[in-house]
């Protein structure tokens, strides 16, 4: 990416692993990379805890009669479920890891533009997550993670309040977020760094923020709203004293369906990073994926009716959504062509990361045109509120989102922690992960199909075969997950020292050491040639004690 991407090279520099490496240390960096760290791991025991929700209710499901749960518990816990995945997982998990890690390095910064304010967005992030895991403690919530009124504002005999406020906090942390990467990549770009330079990774983060930003306070006054209902009992949703439960699913999914692309950009920024690297050619159509994302970014707020078909609204505003949400894919198509297009006579070669981008582009895909049929009414009308509503999102959401993320952290992970991991077990654990999810997933589409509602306990007998199906798949995909946890974590103590750029990529995160210095660079980089140039052979500047590694 730079041929003068000059790095002093006369003194071996402190990484940000070993410089001072005490919990105090950590507990009060200002340094961006430990902070994407400490996110790292706080969003794993979310993912932990979301996931064993998810487990006990799958297990539940294998007999329609409910063996093993009672039904107010089942309630809870796929709304913990939810909540967990969606609020404290999915929603930061690449910006808030891979963002706060790579955005500095990429843009060739020695740190984002608020050091403290990012460091307070994690703390205010765990104080949203301690928040709603005390709502979960205390008896648990059974409005489903999207708090539908008037149930959730003034008649579940749940805790409620507490994890609408966990929500509620934790948005500021994204809000944060998404300010200092906005600043930092408007003004702490290196020389030569134009905008038609950057990694397509920056511009989906860029979108994204956007995103955050405008839409965020929206479901934060939402949340509110729901909180005054509740306890002063203001006739806000409720229509015993004189509210619109329409109005609480009109300003929740104005945020939540833009919510789904700031899920879903931050993985195809990632996508686009890997599928170039791993086909050794430039990214076909630069321009294109770019705008595609700000493209994305706007439309998403255009589309939120497409989720209230049935909910009172009248045909001719249905018409309007459908087909607005119908146009919302174009951007998104323009993506996926230009990464086919990308690997199309290209050298590919299948290592980790370029696996996980393969599963990303066929499941996605999936959930993107199986969401056409949620877009139609005619359609809509049978299937909402059934199990194909459920295959949809998990299929955009874990076959987008987290497929989007695993592949991020294989690739940067020898740059984030210094180390290679196994790649005999990542492959294998990539191919488990994908056949696990498409059996839990798939099965739901028929589900749904054949009319089966979501989020009931009990269920007709000849629905069983495909629910054993779906909870087999879920062991599969949990072994997956399980295996990748112990060879990354195994990689930590054991695994090889990884080069400064051990995938001969472009970028300058590349160009320096594995894991970086505190400062990312020993002097300001200067960027001279154009993204991804896989035509031109790497430049990459690292102290001669790092070579001898």
């Amino acid at each position: 990416m730079s041929e003068t991407a000059t790095i002093a090279a006369t003194a071996e520099p402190k990484n940000y692993l070993t410089n001072r490496h005490t919990i105090q240390s950590w507990l009060f960096t200002v340094d961006h990379k430990r902070i994407a760290i400490l996110y790292l791991i706080s969003l794993t025991v979310f993912f932990l805890l979301g996931g064993a929700a998810a487990a006990l209710f799958r297990l539940d499901l294998m007999t329609p009669q409910a063996d093993l749960l009672q039904s107010e518990t089942y309630n809870k816990l796929f709304t913990m479920h939810g909540i967990v995945m969606i609020f404290f997982f999915l929603v930061p998990s690449i910006p808030a890891v891979m963002g706060n890690f790579l955005v500095p390095v990429m843009i060739g910064a020695k740190d984002v533009a608020f050091p403290r304010l990012n460091l307070l967005s994690w703390y205010v992030f765990m104080a949203g997550g301690l928040i709603a895991l005390g709502a979960i403690i205390s008896g648990g919530v059974d409005t489903g993670w999207t708090f539908y009124t008037p149930y959730s504002s003034m008649y579940a005999n749940s805790h409620v309040i507490l994890a609408v406020a966990g929500a509620f906090i934790a948005g500021f942390s994204s809000i944060m977020t998404a300010l200092n990467f906005i600043v930092t990549i408007q003004k702490m770009r290196a020389p030569g760094l134009t905008w038609f330079r950057l990694p397509l990774f920056i511009w989906a983060m860029y979108a994204t923020s956007l995103v955050v930003i405008l839409g965020t306070p929206v479901v934060a006054i939402t949340l509110v709203m729901i909180f005054i209902e509740r306890f002063f009992q203001f006739g806000l949703f409720d229509p015993a004293l004189g509210g619109d439960p329409v109005l609480f699913q009109h300003l929740f999914w104005f945020y939540s369906h833009p919510a789904v692309y700031i899920m879903i950009l931050p993985s195809m920024g990632v996508i686009s990073e890997i599928v170039s690297c791993f086909s050794r050619r430039r990214l076909y159509g630069y321009t294109f994926v770019a705008f595609s994302s700000l493209a994305i970014a706007v439309i998403g707020f255009f589309v939120w009716g497409h989720h209230m078909f049935v909910s009172s609204q009248s045909a001719y505003a249905g018409l309007i959504f459908s087909f607005l949400t119908f146009f919302v894919a174009i951007p998104t198509a323009i993506k996926i062509l230009n990464w086919i297009m990308t690997m199309y006579k290209g050298s590919i070669s299948f290592d980790t990361p370029m696996l996980y981008a393969y599963g990303f582009l066929g499941l996605f895909t999936i959930g993107g045109l199986t969401g056409l049929f949620l877009s139609t009414m005619a359609t809509d009308i049978h299937l909402h509120d059934t199990y194909f509503v459920v295959a949809h999102f998990h299929y955009v959401m874990v076959g987008g989102g987290v497929m989007g993320f695993l592949g991020a952290l294989h690739f940067w992970w020898p740059k984030m922690t210094g180390r290679m991991y196994p790649e005999g077990w990542a492959k294998f654990a990539a191919i488990v992960i994908f056949i696990g999810f498409n059996l839990t997933f798939f099965p739901q589409f028929q589900l749904g199909y054949h009319g089966m509602p979501r989020r009931y306990h009990t269920y007709a007998e000849e629905f069983q075969i495909l629910h054993v199906m779906s909870t087999a798949g879920a062991s599969v995909l949990g072994a997956g997950y399980l295996i990748m946890a112990a060879y990354l974590g195994w990689s930590l103590f054991k695994g090889k020292r990884a080069s400064a750029n051990p995938w001969d990529a472009r970028g300058l995160e590349w160009e320096t050491t594995s894991p970086p210095p505190t400062e990312n660079f020993l002097s300001t980089p200067t960027v001279t040639q154009e993204a991804y140039a896989y035509d031109k052979p790497s430049v990459t500047h690292v102290p001669p004690e790092e070579k001898r590694v």
